[in-house]
C-alpha cells in the first residue's frame, strides 16, 4: 500500500501528494520499453504529471564511461533510483525502463524509494533474441558483445514483484492494464477510463 495517505486532485483523477515510481526491469528485447511508452500516455491522458526514465539513455547522459561489470552496472542502478526519488518525492508518476539485472541492487532502490512498484517484464530469451532488431544477442553469442545480461551475464528474476507481465503471449495494452489496476487497487491512482485503442 501507498506510504502516503495524503491526495491531491488532477482534473478528475487523483493521485498522492508524493508521485510513485514503476520499475520495468526485464531481459533486452523483453518490451519494457514498449509498456513504459503506453503507460506515459496513459497517465498523461489522465493528465497526471509523468517522467520515463530509460536505463540506456541514463547511462549515456549520466553515467557515462562506466562499464558492464557488476559494479558499474548497479552504479547506473542507483543513479537512476537516485533520480527516480527526486521526481516522485515531488509528485511526479516516474516510470524505469532498465534491465537492473541484480536483486541487490533494485532491493536497495526499493529500500531508498517511497512508492515503489517493481514491475517484472517477463518473456523467456529465446522470444527476445527473436525480436532483437539490433543484432546484440546475436553479437553477444559471437562475443563481439561481451556481459551481455541473459548470455554471458546473469539476469535475476524478481523475487516478489508487485506486477508480472507475461510480454511473450500477452498485448502491450493487456500488461498496461495490469499495471493500471494493480495502481487502482494499491490507490496510487483513482480509476478512470479504459486505455484509448
Amino acid at each position: 500500500m501507498p506510504n502516503r495517505l495524503f491526495y491531491r486532485q488532477h482534473s478528475t483523477h487523483v493521485m498522492k501528494t508524493e508521485g510513485f515510481t514503476i520499475w520495468l526491469t526485464g531481459l533486452s528485447g523483453a518490451g519494457k520499453s514498449t509498456i513504459a511508452e503506453m503507460l506515459h500516455r496513459e497517465f498523461l491522458e489522465r493528465q497526471l504529471p509523468c517522467e520515463t526514465l530509460d536505463g540506456d539513455v541514463v547511462r549515456e547522459h549520466l553515467s557515462k564511461g562506466l562499464s558492464f561489470s557488476r559494479e558499474d552496472r548497479d552504479i547506473n542502478v542507483m543513479r537512476i533510483g537516485f533520480v527516480a526519488n527526486l521526481l516522485a518525492r515531488h509528485g511526479v508518476v516516474v516510470i524505469v525502463s532498465a534491465i537492473s539485472p541484480y536483486n541487490d541492487a533494485r532491493n536497495l532502490v526499493r529500500q531508498r524509494i517511497d512508492n515503489f512498484i517493481e514491475v517484472y517484464v517477463k518473456c523467456p530469451i529465446e522470444e527476445c533474441e527473436r525480436r532483437d532488431v539490433k543484432g546484440l544477442y546475436k553479437k553477444a553469442r559471437t562475443g563481439v558483445i561481451k556481459s551481455f545480461t541473459g548470455i554471458d551475464d546473469p539476469y535475476e528474476e524478481p523475487l516478489q514483484p508487485e506486477v508480472i507481465c507475461y510480454t511473450d503471449h500477452e498485448t502491450v495494452e493487456h500488461s498496461v492494464e495490469k499495471i493500471l489496476h494493480y495502481l487502482e487497487r494499491a490507490e496510487y491512482i483513482s480509476a478512470a477510463i479504459k486505455i484509448s485503442e
